[in-house]
């Protein structure tokens, strides 16, 4: 079997005990795991478990639903943990700046924090919620999700951390995120809004390939401001 052929995507493999484990491959050539791990024979990563090309029986392609890992040249999208919560106190609930425009804030102490993520946690038995964490290397970037699915339409929303604002993250992972939905879900179209205001969430939305399709003035009221509301639309190409 040719495990680089499987990089990437997502798989199920069953392993030389005949166990059963499926999600997102990273293809580990012989020189790394060599040079990680001292083994000298190409594998393949599953979440966080190395499989040996001697320990997998057999390896197969499946389409995954609901909030799947995703990959991006510098991403990974992943599904929340209950440790996530501490870090989204400190990088989100306590900066007003992440919540300026959206009035949004389910990280304001690490109580409500906690029970955020755990109420994310248990939304994955929903297989059209869709909640991830945007990180890189172990370290935590932004969040992205996709909710209230209706009608064949789904809302989705994202969040990056101040501190990595202008990098590019938020685009990068939005247009995975587009490009999951409507493919591999079959969601005809993804919509979006933001305050006329906040211009770096509607740069993030129009570089992603989000169109601009109505305005709701006055529409948008957060604590004791009022702001235009920008609606936006992603398509199937199908669709």
């Amino acid at each position: 079997m040719e495990l680089s052929e499987y990089d990437a995507r997502h798989v199920r493999i069953t392993d030389a005990e005949e166990k059963i484990h499926t999600g997102m491959a990273v293809y580990l050539p012989a020189e790394y795991c060599r040079h990680e791990y001292g083994k000298d024979e190409a594998g393949i990563l599953v979440e966080d478990q190395l499989f040996l090309r001697s320990q997998i029986a057999s390896i197969e392609e499946i389409e995954e639903h609901g909030t799947a890992e995703l990959w991006t040249k510098r991403l990974i999208l992943r599904r929340y943990r209950p440790e996530d919560a501490e870090v989204l106190h400190k990088c989100f609930g306590s900066d007003e700046a992440m919540y300026q425009y959206s009035g949004w804030n389910p990280y304001a102490t690490l109580e409500m924090s906690q029970e955020s993520v755990k109420g994310f946690i248990d939304s994955y038995r929903d297989e059209h919620f869709y909640g991830w964490v945007i990180e890189s290397e172990d370290v935590l970037y932004g969040t992205v999700g996709a909710y209230d699915y209706k009608d064949d339409r789904i809302e989705v929303g994202f969040s990056i951390v101040r501190d990595c604002w202008g990098r590019g993250y938020a685009t990068e992972a939005l247009k995975a995120v587009l490009t999951y939905l409507t493919e591999n879900e079959g969601i005809s179209c993804v919509t979006a809004w933001c305050a006329a205001q906040n211009i770096g969430s509607r740069r993030v939305l129009e570089k992603a390939g989000m169109l601009l399709v109505g305005t709701e003035t006055a529409g948008l009221m957060v604590g004791d401001r009022i702001y235009d509301k920008l609606i936006y639309e992603y398509k199937a190409v199908s669709a």
